[in-house]
């Protein structure tokens, strides 16, 4: 009983610190307020199976997911979905001897990790695409410069995982031009806790990473009222 009560007052605790991000998706319309859910990226699929909402039966929706990977990170541990497992998390593409773009995006990463910090339901993975050079020793010293906490995974792997993972999973280019030249996505790509895909965002433009932290709180609100539930 004890045990329910305290879990009871964390989440609630946790919704009120997510509440800005909530409100943010409170529209008005003809005097009501309306919640708007976040969109899935990524094909559909209609399921066979269905459930009744007020009365009209509904289909079911097969949502596009990712496959898992193994992945190295900039400690030389293997990172795969165990490490996510119940967590959402931001994804984003880059390589260290890029232009200013990618210091730019992962400058903006920073100020979000640092936001939730103390959030343990919220992970940030900065992928790779010239894995060859960009090592776990490498990748350490990259990141150093961004003050990267364990909330903030800078990964590598192989080309075919990497690039894979990029077009199949995430749903962005990834492609090697020539040794030094890149063709990837500058989007940060928010995925929920089933990992499927939420949001894709600019992570050059202040008003989109402004966007992305609100929208990480309306998916932290999804899962507390998951949890909620099970607890009636």
């Amino acid at each position: 009983m004890r045990k329910g009560y305290v879990l009871k007052k964390i989440v609630i605790l946790v919704m009120i610190l997510a509440l800005p991000g909530f409100l943010y998706y409170l529209l008005t319309a003809k005097g009501k307020n309306r919640y708007k859910p976040l969109s899935f990226y990524g094909p559909k699929v209609v399921a066979k199976t269905g459930h009744k909402f007020h009365g009209k039966y509904i289909p079911d929706t097969i949502y596009h997911k990712l496959g898992d990977f193994n992945l190295v990170d900039q400690n030389g541990r293997q990172v795969s979905f165990k490490n996510f497992d119940k967590k959402l998390f931001v994804a984003s593409f880059f390589y260290t001897n890029c232009p200013q773009i990618c210091t730019t995006v992962n400058k903006n990463i920073s100020e979000l990790v640092y936001a939730y910090r103390k959030n343990p339901m919220v992970y940030f993975t900065s992928i790779t695409v010239d894995p060859a050079r960009d090592t776990p020793p490498v990748l350490k010293k990259y990141s150093s410069q961004f003050e990267a906490t364990n909330k903030w995974l800078f990964l590598s792997g192989d080309t075919a995982t990497t690039y894979n993972l990029a077009r199949n999973g995430f749903l962005v280019n990834a492609v090697q031009k020539s040794q030094d030249d890149f063709i990837y996505s500058d989007k940060l790509i928010l995925i929920d806790a089933e990992k499927r895909i939420r949001g894709y965002y600019n992570g050059t433009n202040a008003a989109e990473i402004t966007k992305l932290n609100d929208e990480i709180k309306v998916l932290i609100a999804e899962e507390l009222r998951k949890v909620d539930k099970a607890l009636y």
